[in-house]
């Protein structure tokens, strides 16, 4: 059942490490404000330290998680398992954004694979680890990682990325600033 952890042990980093699928959630400070909930893979995230996780953000339809941490930094991410035993890690913690243009940019990507589309570096220091037990979530089994977000990338080329965020990424469905 569930279990409170002050950081990222070993045994689960290599829960998280083999993970291919997680969440991320962000929620603005207004209660009339959406709740976002967002499914993220492609081998895009990293644990830099027990209590420090960062993951790739891409270019998408919105940019809800840069506006709530901007606003509060709250934020937290789940991982279950879809194969072998059933487990859920939840890591809750304080976020904020890393952006190409910043200095710690340089180092920080270093950390992931070099792609096309990159939007943004969310980083998280965390606060909470949680484990559950997982007996609700079903087993599935990957079949592959999706390419439709390159070939998206591809498509739009440097000037179209450029020109749909603009349109965007720059303020959430809220109304809140993403700070792009």
């Amino acid at each position: 059942m569930a279990a409170l952890h002050v950081e990222i042990t070993p045994e689960l980093q290599a829960f998280i490490v083999a993970q291919p699928m997680f969440f991320v959630a962000s929620a603005p400070l207004s209660g009339e404000g959406h709740v976002n909930l967002s499914p993220k893979g492609l081998d895009t995230f990293r644990i830099l330290s027990p209590t420090c996780v960062a993951y790739l953000d891409f270019v998408g339809s919105g940019n809800e998680t840069a506006a709530h941490v901007l606003e509060n930094g709250r934020i937290t991410f789940m991982f279950c398992a879809f194969e072998g035993p059933p487990k859920i890690v939840r890591l809750y913690g304080r976020g904020r954004t890393v952006q190409p243009r910043d200095a710690q940019w340089a180092d920080l990507s270093s950390n992931f694979p070099q792609c096309d589309g990159v939007r943004q570096i969310m980083i998280a220091e965390i606060s909470r680890v949680q484990t559950s037990c997982g007996f609700g979530v079903p087993r599935m089994r990957l079949e592959d990682q999706r390419d439709a977000l390159f070939a998206w990338v591809r498509k739009k080329g440097p000037d179209g990325l450029v020109e749909y965020q603009s349109r965007k990424n720059r303020v959430s469905i809220d109304g809140l600033p993403t700070g792009m």
